[in-house]
């Protein structure tokens, strides 16, 4: 008799279950004083529910009809120690992560207790609660998929007003924790990746839009930040410094690679928002412009760290607009992107996106302001050097230069240091072996391969297209020209209605033969072999080209 009274209760029993529950219904608050039992009640529960999914089904009956979430949520508002609440999520986590069958897992999101879980406020100062409340998104995010998700977001009229997983989560997408930032990327795509028609249009919507172009803007300020640690590697170079610009190159290749994951999603919007922050916040602004030799604006950064980020782009983020927008900007005159990278002097914007002459800027009158002292040293973003205003007014001259960026990339071929050599012909490389570019792109950049544009003009020669027959044996066509210039010219259109570059340059109806021609003339001029680029260097820069400049 004795000994019955005694005898403790199956850890992995109903009967525990019942118990645990009981104790936890009769809990009128937490403090100091009961926390203990509380966090351990919860700890096991969590550990009896995952036991039972998996050995005994009339666990989680039980844990539905006793509607232990609804506890679970009541001992939250009665806590006061900061322990209950991370012992909760920590539950929560588990329990959602190791469910197994389907309906457990629909009762834990059929109910608003989810929700009211998700828009908690919680006192996120304790970076470990932040840690468990992050842990508990990406859990639920992870049992997602076509069914479960309409039961986390509110509905009118079949479109999505709420989503509180995604809009709570999205909040930490930029937070200093390298983890949390992590955890959270991995949770969008779980969300992108279910392929709802309703949440796609919910994400891509304003305001929830606005999380791409901040998401480019932060990469943005990576892009800048690796160029501030190479610029001040230069200056002290050591161990240290190159494993500071490792990490950060790791950190940018991590976003690139975190685009193109969710490009393949498939939602067509997303495609777009992408390509256009990106040229909007970072090739235009910030990219391109730096490709000027002595280029110098207080935001720009390092051409060879340009270099290297224009081939990160168009190797990772796999979207044909994006590479072919990319591809006709090199085309444009350096001067058509001053304006959009803000080059400022004395108030003044220098563009190219004037109307007619009287728009113009002044140059007498602007080298007399800067004569005066208004504006005498201009900020370098690789070197504190000054620069003198003479100086200045040769390199940002709008009215002066007009070298196009593809003749820039080929001028830092054949007078450019090692590393911007390597760096211009990787970019030239890159670019060919983009399966994104059009074809004609690539001619008219003169890096086609001949064996393609034979084998194009004896495809149509074979199905009766044209006179193909007559240009595979022809040394230039004027079709073949033409059709380069209609895909070139339409997309050079693109750039100026879409994003207010004007590029008017006349290289544009250069025939490709002879920019071929200027392609083989740099090559022989470079200092640097041909087949010493075409080797394992060009993967070599690919990788380490910011550590390579030390």
């Amino acid at each position: 008799m004795w000994y019955s009274f005694w005898k403790s209760r199956d850890r992995f029993s109903l009967e525990e279950l019942r118990y645990l529950t009981d104790q936890l219904l009769k809990v009128q608050i937490v403090n100091e004083v009961n926390k203990d039992f509380v966090i351990e009640a919860l700890r096991s529960i969590a550990e009896l529910i995952t036991y039972g999914d998996q050995h005994d089904s009339s666990f989680f009956e039980f844990f539905m009809e006793k509607q232990v979430m609804g506890e679970f949520v009541r001992i939250l508002k009665i806590s006061r120690t900061v322990t209950v609440s991370l012992q909760l999520l920590q539950t929560m986590s588990i329990m959602i992560q190791n469910l197994k069958r389907e309906h457990a897992i629909y009762y834990m999101f059929s109910n608003e207790h989810i929700n009211y879980l998700i828009t908690y406020s919680f006192d996120f100062r304790n970076e470990e609660l932040l840690s468990y409340y992050i842990s508990f998104l990406r859990a639920i995010s992870g049992k997602l998929n076509k069914n479960t998700i309409s039961l986390l977001v509110k509905t009118q009229s079949d479109e999505v007003v709420s989503f509180p997983l995604y809009v709570e989560a999205i909040r930490f997408a930029f937070h200093e924790e390298s983890m949390i930032r992590t955890a959270v990327r991995a949770l969008t795509l779980n969300v992108y990746h279910v392929g709802d028609d309703s949440v796609n249009r919910y994400v891509t919507s304003p305001p929830h839009a606005d999380y791409f172009s901040n998401l480019v803007s932060f990469f943005q300020k990576q892009c800048i930040s690796l160029n501030g640690l190479v610029s001040n590697a230069l200056k002290n170079p050591g161990p240290d410094s190159t494993s500071t610009i490792l990490a950060a190159v790791d950190e940018i290749e991590d976003k690139l690679y975190y685009f193109s994951d969710v490009i393949s999603a498939g939602i067509p919007d997303v495609g777009r928002l992408i390509t256009d922050n990106i040229l909007q916040l970072l090739i235009f602004p910030l990219l391109l412009p730096s490709l000027r030799i002595g280029a110098v604006n207080g935001t720009q950064i390092g051409a060879v760290t340009s270099l290297y980020l224009l081939c990160c782009i168009l190797r990772i983020v796999k979207i044909k607009d994006l590479a072919n927008t990319i591809a006709a900007a090199l085309f444009c005159p350096l001067e058509a992107f001053t304006q959009i990278s803000e080059a400022k002097v004395n108030g003044y914007m220098c563009g190219h996106g004037f109307t007619d002459e009287g728009q113009r800027p002044d140059n007498d009158n602007l080298r007399t302001k800067l004569d005066s002292g208004s504006s005498s040293t201009i900020p370098n973003s690789s070197s504190s050097s000054e620069i003198h205003p003479e100086e200045f007014i040769l390199q940002h001259d709008c009215s002066g230069s007009h070298m196009a960026l593809r003749e820039a990339l080929l001028s830092y071929v054949t007078s450019g240091d090692e590393v911007q050599v390597l760096g211009s012909l990787s970019v030239l490389a890159t670019l060919l072996q983009t399966k994104e570019l059009d074809e004609s792109m690539l001619d008219a950049l003169g890096i086609l391969p001949q064996r393609k544009q034979h084998k194009k003009l004896l495809l149509q020669a074979l199905v009766g297209e044209g006179s193909g027959e007559e240009q595979l044996f022809s040394p230039e066509s004027s079709s073949i020209t033409d059709g380069i210039s209609s895909e070139l010219d339409g997309y050079l259109q693109k750039i100026k209605e879409q994003y207010g570059v004007l590029c008017f340059h006349p290289d544009v109806g250069a025939t490709p033969r002879v920019h071929r021609f200027q392609v083989l003339d740099t090559l022989g001029q470079s200092f640097l072999p041909v087949n010493y680029f075409c080797g394992h260097l060009v993967g070599w820069w690919l990788a380490f080209a910011p550590v390579a400049s030390l």
